[in-house]
């Protein structure tokens, strides 16, 4: 699809009292008014980010109420299970309050329902299982704010219920013994965005608060609670919630403790990774690297292997668990390219971009645990929203699909316009998941795609490129990047920044490399200057770029690489266009980009 590139405009005098005020580099102020911080204490909030900026927990909804009965539970020796969502926002708030618990002295233990069989949250089959095998107590992680029929059957059967999540609520809110939720309705909490991991982070402290008898928890408490913190970092930036306020904080604290204080099995995933300990850890890290080995797991109906390796204490059984998780990534990428191949054919052939406003794809024998990464890639390709639906290989179960968006679109409330169609649904505005029968489909795909023409308008089904700055190859010192990077941890709401530069040329011809070819590897000159670039998913621009014969333009992301000791400046390309196609010196908008992938 073509691309629009806007160059965000700049205002030269406000940029230069910011880098006055704040005491920060020119580049540095530039790119946080990009991303709307003029004030200078909001600079130092925002560069220095404070773990005492985190929230008091008893301030979140519902969680005084949940730290007290839950502490209760504990000290009468009720069963306690946590029962967590297989992603990684699910595993690793799972494995906070299951450590947190064991450390309180509590018998628990954690369920997980299976990706395939049994599908997310609560299921009524699995309480009453839960309850068969004696659990008393049960307290969700990532899961349960639409569960009103399942709330039910856990009164019925006798078990006390708490609801942890940040997911939207059905029409009516669950009966249970206790629901915490960041956006409880008529409640004022000023931050919306935590993820599960982060609401099971804030009890967890609630609770070692109350097992302390102060706001001040004991040492062991403290250095569990600083762990914990690295693992909330795993859920934050796995679940793409936004790295502001709160978010910013846990990520950036995170990151130090998930070095610093790893648990046994995150230490072992990074020796199986080679990942440099030595070299400061990134939000790019966990995104690329750690989380799809746990995801893996959650999305091939292994999620409970994933919080086995975050809590385990054997070594031997983490270095087993962590080997197998990669060879499962393994697994899972294989199989993802052959959906992608097949779902992009399909699209292809469907997708009329002057009229359609999303995409509804289905087909048998599509795994349901990879249908989401693949949608999310032809989100992005067709600047559209996409829906992929796994149909059952013999047509009796319902269809699986997971969707994701673009342009803005609320997946969730599309759904909810065609739930007539839809035997259920959830999740959020901007992926979401759904169960519909086979014979549906079709009513269901022109609903759909209805509702989406009438809700995304046609500038919005133009994919657009936000450029922070236009600049020079020679301008990108290791110093000046090296600033740059002072604005992570990057990440939803919070990009590392997008650049662009014109009268660029190819040093040599690029070369597709990566699993399956799908990346392409770049040497671009600019002026003399020279940089080493990577376009991710980029192997189609190969024959297009080896065709032209003039100078490009490029968008690109920078970043310091380091590899054995050596630090050098990369850049990341995201987008291309001739030079002869391009104004670079419009500010609101700029040209459209050639097609690309």
């Amino acid at each position: 699809m073509a691309k629009l590139w806007r160059i965000h405009p700049h205002d030269a005098a406000r940029i230069a009292a910011l880098e006055r005020s704040a005491g920060v580099p020119a580049v540095v102020a530039q790119l946080l008014c990009c991303r709307g911080i003029h004030d200078a204490e909001q600079i130092r909030e925002f560069l220095d980010p404070k773990l005492s900026q985190l929230r008091d927990p008893e301030l979140l909804p519902g969680l005084p109420n949940a730290a007290d009965r839950i502490t209760a539970s504990i000290r009468a020796g009720r069963r306690i299970v946590i029962y967590g969502d297989y992603d990684v926002d699910g595993m690793s708030g799972t494995a906070i309050l299951f450590l947190c618990l064991r450390l309180l002295g509590a018998e628990v233990s954690y369920y997980v329902p299976n990706r395939v069989d049994e599908g997310y949250g609560l299921n009524c089959e699995a309480l009453q299982t839960l309850a068969s095998r004696g659990a008393q107590t049960v307290i969700t992680v990532d899961c349960g704010a639409a569960s009103v029929k399942q709330a039910e059957t856990a009164r019925g059967l006798g078990l006390e219920l708490f609801i942890t999540d940040h997911h939207h609520f059905a029409e009516r809110l669950p009966e249970c013994d206790g629901l915490v939720h960041p956006a409880l309705p008529g409640a004022s909490y000023p931050f919306a965005g935590l993820c599960g991991a982060g609401v099971a982070f804030k009890l967890a402290w609630a609770l070692c608060q109350r097992a302390s008898q102060a706001k001040k928890v004991s040492d062991p408490m403290r250095e569990f609670l600083m762990q914990a913190v690295g693992l909330v970092s795993l859920g934050t930036v796995a679940d793409v919630v936004p790295l502001i306020d709160e978010n910013r904080v846990l990520v950036r604290h995170g990151l130090v403790s998930l070095k610093q204080r790893p648990t046994l099995g995150v230490s072992v995933l990074f020796n199986l990774l080679s990942m440099d300990l030595h070299a400061p850890l990134s939000s790019e890290d966990i995104a690329f690297k750690l989380a799809p080995r746990l995801n893996a797991a959650g999305r091939l109906g292994q999620a409970t292997l994933g919080i086995e390796l975050l809590t385990t204490d054997s070594a031997e059984r983490a270095s087993a668990l962590a080997a197998y998780l990669h060879e499962l990534n393994g697994s899972r990428e294989s199989l993802e390219r052959s959906i992608y191949l097949a779902a992009n054919k399909q699209a292809t052939e469907q997708f009329d971009p002057e009229g359609d406003a999303a995409l509804v794809l289905a087909e048998r024998g599509w795994h349901p645990g990879v249908i989401g990464i693949v949608a999310a890639r032809l989100a992005e390709k067709f600047h559209r929203p996409v829906v992929m639906i796994a149909l059952d290989s013999v047509g009796v179960k319902p269809g699986v699909g997971s969707a994701r968006s673009a342009g803005g679109f609320n997946l969730y409330a599309g759904f909810a316009a065609c739930g007539e169609h839809l035997v259920s649904h959830g999740g959020h505005a901007a992926a979401a998941g759904l169960k519909i029968e086979e014979a549906n489909l079709e009513a269901f795909r022109q609903q759909f795609c209805e509702y989406a023409a009438g809700e995304i308008s046609a500038a919005a089904r133009l994919a657009e490129l936000r450029i922070d700055a236009e600049v020079t190859f020679s301008s990108l010192t290791q110093k000046a990047v090296e600033q740059i990077e002072r604005l992570a941890p990057f990440g939803h709401q919070n990009p590392r920044p997008l650049l662009c530069a014109s009268d660029v040329t190819l040093a040599e011809p690029p070369k597709p490399v990566g699993g399956g070819q799908r990346h392409l590897s770049l040497r671009l000159l600019q002026h003399g200057v020279p940089f080493k670039a990577i376009a991710f998913g980029g192997a189609d621009w190969a024959t297009e770029l080896n065709e032209l014969s003039g100078p490009i333009s490029v968008a690109f992301r920078p970043f310091v690489n380091q590899f054995r000791g050596r630090r050098s400046v990369e850049l990341q390309v995201c987008d291309w266009q001739p030079a002869s196609g391009a104004n670079l010196a419009a500010r609101e908008p700029l040209a459209a980009s050639r097609e690309s992938a």
